[in-house]
């Protein structure tokens, strides 16, 4: 078990219901059912009606405050608000001249960032008490983008410290409790933004992904999220050739998470791993939905030492579901024998960059995984690390030559299901132990190291009513393909339109 401080105060909400009434008469006249079906709206659905002029992005602004304040003491998914912000955004929005508008303009929806993206203005701790007061001056690239393209933040959302680990607490603000089960994980790093997802806290929510960190929170809470081929969403790194860590966006639908790519995605000249534009619009093919031909399937990708029974029984549901409706239906993987263990040797080539300065003045602030991760990168040598750029580089030739075979390979986003939230992680499962606190997320980390794009989305409850996720592997910089056929198997599973749900 893990012991946290007290967390502290996000900002005061309880003056939601007035703001609402003050700027959504409708509302005030018909309390807060309007407030619900405004949240129960997809993001594709509120984008429209924001284009129609049906609702005002004020509106949505204080439907999201009113959903923050009924259901965030439940699971504290959201650690820091900022509304006046984003309604002085929206008023500037608002009084905008209509023009050419970039593909994927969002017309004043209001988003989520994790709380390791900075906003400018807004405070962004990385879970960690090193930066308990650090207030952003600038904003990442990945948010100046968002809101260029009409994107409002309302607030950031809970993160693991640093983002290690697969379980979002920290000595900040907590432990995010998942909204299907609160005494339950929401696993992590973007945790915080899964579980506002689900709850329907926001529409949309940014996420990053180096080992499954928008993966297996997609999973445990029953959203979808993009972990995109590298470069794709541009980031700012000081590793700038780091093809392990991406930044993706997370909402409820896939149609949504296409929606949210389009404002993400693109060139930018500090990321030399960026692409040119123009792009495909990513949410014109998921709107297209296409049967693919024919898929791999596995449960365990060869490699995993245990898989809980019910995640098994899940994935040979959607393999059953996809022959049914004509598939070619497989069980085969690509070779990923050696990916673990090159996997966590680059890992730990990225955490001397990110983590180790600060060993000597805040060794004793940082939890013992980070400390750890740091340290194991210090140890390594140069000879470790070009072995295993080497061996990635194998995998990825891997990798592609499978998918010359199959258009996508199904597995599962996490080997169990959503686990007690008050583990650090789980250190077996079934009576099998794992290998560090990091070995119960070999199915995520290993598809990292393929560098293909992956859509995690819903695929099943258990028989408690928890929620099972796919990991939605694509071929080589194929998330056009890839929105186009998740979204076909999104309507053959059914399950997406279970979300948001009120915490249980």
């Amino acid at each position: 078990m893990f012991v946290l401080r007290e967390r502290k105060p996000i900002t005061s909400v309880s003056r939601a219901t007035a703001i609402l009434r003050s700027v959504c008469p409708v509302a005030a006249a018909k309390g807060n059912r309007i407030v619900h079906e405004f949240i129960k709206w997809t993001a594709t659905e509120a984008v429209q009606r924001l284009q129609n002029g049906e609702v005002s992005p004020l509106e949505l602004i204080s439907a999201a405050e009113t959903r923050i304040a009924e259901t965030n003491p439940r699971i504290n998914a959201m650690v820091t608000l900022c509304f006046e912000r984003a309604r002085e955004r929206a008023r500037q929005l608002m009084q905008r001249r209509s023009g050419a508008l970039p593909k994927g303009f969002l017309h004043g929806l209001p988003i989520a960032v994790k709380d390791n993206t900075h906003v400018e203005g807004v405070r962004c701790t990385s879970g960690s008490r090193v930066h308990e007061d650090l207030v952003s001056p600038a904003s990442d690239p990945v948010v100046r983008r968002l809101e260029a393209h009409g994107a409002i933040v309302i607030g950031k959302t809970n993160l693991p410290e640093f983002a290690a680990g697969g379980n979002t607490f920290n000595d900040v603000f907590g432990a995010t409790l998942n909204p299907w089960d609160m005494r339950l994980s929401a696993s992590g790093s973007s945790g915080g933004s899964a579980a506002a997802l689900a709850a329907g806290q926001a529409w949309m929510a940014t996420g990053n992904d180096f080992g499954g960190s928008i993966r297996t929170p997609a999973s445990f809470c029953s959203v979808s999220g993009l972990r995109p081929s590298p470069g794709m969403v541009a980031r700012v790194q000081k590793q700038p050739f780091n093809p392990l860590s991406v930044e993706g966006p997370m909402a409820r639908t896939v149609a949504d998470v296409a929606l949210m790519f389009d404002a993400e995605a693109g060139f930018d000249a500090r990321d030399p791993l960026s692409p040119r534009d123009p792009l495909p619009s990513f949410a014109v093919a998921a709107a297209r939905p296409e049967k693919p031909l024919r898929v791999a399937v596995s449960a365990d990708l060869g490699i995993a030492p245990v898989v809980d029974c019910e995640v098994r029984a899940a994935i040979a549901a959607v393999a059953e579901k996809l022959a049914a409706e004509g598939v070619a239906v497989e069980e085969a993987h690509p070779d990923l024998s050696d990916a673990g263990k090159n996997f966590l040797t680059l890992r730990g080539a990225v955490y001397i960059a990110r983590v180790a300065p600060l060993l000597e003045k805040y060794r004793a602030m940082l939890k013992p995984e980070v400390v750890q991760n740091a340290e194991f990168g210090l140890g390594l040598k140069l000879t470790d690390l070009v072995a295993a750029e080497i061996a990635q580089g194998e995998i990825i030739r891997r990798a592609a030559a499978f998918f010359e075979q199959y258009d996508l390979l199904i597995c599962p986003a996490t080997l169990c299901p959503p686990f007690d939230v008050t583990w650090r992680y789980p250190q077996s499962w079934d009576g099998v132990a794992f290998d560090g606190y990091m070995g119960w997320l070999e199915l995520t980390y290993a598809i990292t190291m393929t560098a293909c794009p992956v859509m995690a989305m819903p695929g099943g409850f258990t028989k408690a009513g928890l929620p099972i996720g796919l990991q939605v592997v694509g071929r080589p910089k194929g998330e056009e393909q890839l929105f186009s056929q998740a979204a076909w198997l999104e309507a053959l599973l059914g399950y997406a339109a279970r979300t948001p749900v009120d915490p249980r």
